[in-house]
């Protein structure tokens, strides 16, 4: 095997615990791109909060973003796009309105109706630093149904980890719900977890695979380095899947091979042992579904909640 391709979830695997680059991580991406693999970050994230990520390592860097929803380039091109129908997107906003406060929906636009909300309280602190962060983007728009006329790329709920997955049990409930993909991306230590709604068929995996079949690459010479439960398809489809030394429980629970934690430049371990021609990572033993050394507690201090 031949590593030729690389996908990169972002936060929590190429961001640090605070939010921030580290430069190995950054000299690792260059040396892969270097070296002719290509790079790609998939990413929970919405386009407009993912680019300045991407732009910090490369131009020709591909973007996943949206869970799946949408393939871009750094400068903003769509080169593949599987867009939420409005009459979906609309019976789900209506079905859930009495079980949530706030809402975003996210729209594949360059301007600050990419996100568009109704209800989010920005004062929270798992919150503000977004809305400050890229309210340039962003547009209010009560009630949200007003916003809906386009497809949508994304229906985007936030709350605590209990509240989510409660959420999470009422959408699989809706008569819509065959016609999403459901994703939850969950932070306990903080109580953070995000639910979003894309399109069925929509993940990091699938559009992973879409990539590499544009590219002529066979899945076996793909590796893919995650930590959530939104990168468990991506993982799937990867000849050469490396879990976080972070990630949560689940995905170290899979027997993936393991690398350090994001605070101890992991991603670089193991693209650095990739190029090397070694093992990305090392097996787990029989403990891997216990907290991993350098987890993070939360006394550990903030870090940034729109993590993907």
């Amino acid at each position: 095997m031949s590593i030729r391709l690389i996908a990169v979830d972002i936060d929590g695997t190429l961001l640090d615990g605070r939010g921030n680059l580290p430069a190995r991580n950054r000299r690792a991406v260059r040396r892969a791109l270097d070296a002719g693999v290509h790079v790609v970050l998939a990413t929970g994230r919405a386009f407009h909060h993912a680019a300045p990520t991407a732009a910090e390592l490369a131009d020709d860097i591909v973007l996943i973003v949206s869970n799946g929803a949408l393939t871009k380039t750094v400068g903003g091109s769509t080169l593949a796009s599987r867009l939420l129908p409005r009459a979906t997107a609309r019976a789900v906003l209506a079905a859930l309105r009495p079980r949530h406060q706030g809402v975003a929906v996210i729209f594949d636009r360059p301007d600050a109706r990419q996100y568009t909300y109704d209800g989010i309280d920005w004062r929270h602190p798992q919150r503000a630093w977004y809305y400050e962060r890229n309210r340039a983007f962003m547009t209010r728009a009560e009630p949200i149904e007003a916003a809906l006329t386009d497809d949508p790329v994304q229906v985007s709920y936030t709350g605590s980890v209990s509240g989510m997955r409660a959420l999470e049990v009422d959408v699989r409930r809706l008569p819509a719900a065959g016609d999403l993909a459901i994703t939850l991306t969950e932070y306990p230590d903080r109580d953070f977890s995000l639910l979003d709604l894309t399109a069925a068929g929509s993940s990091k995996g699938a559009a992973l695979a879409f990539w590499a079949r544009r590219l002529g690459i066979d899945r076996q010479d793909v590796m893919a380095v995650g930590d959530n439960l939104n990168d468990r398809e991506m993982l799937e489809f990867a000849g050469a899947p490396v879990v976080m030394g972070n990630a949560v429980a689940p995905l170290r629970a899979r027997g993936w091979p393991l690398t350090a934690p994001h605070d101890e430049c992991g991603l670089a371990d193991a693209i650095e042992r990739t190029l090397a021609g070694e093992p990305p990572g090392r097996t787990p033993a029989s403990g891997a579904g216990r907290a991993p050394a350098g987890a993070r507690s939360p006394a550990a201090g903030p870090r940034p909640a729109r993590g993907r």
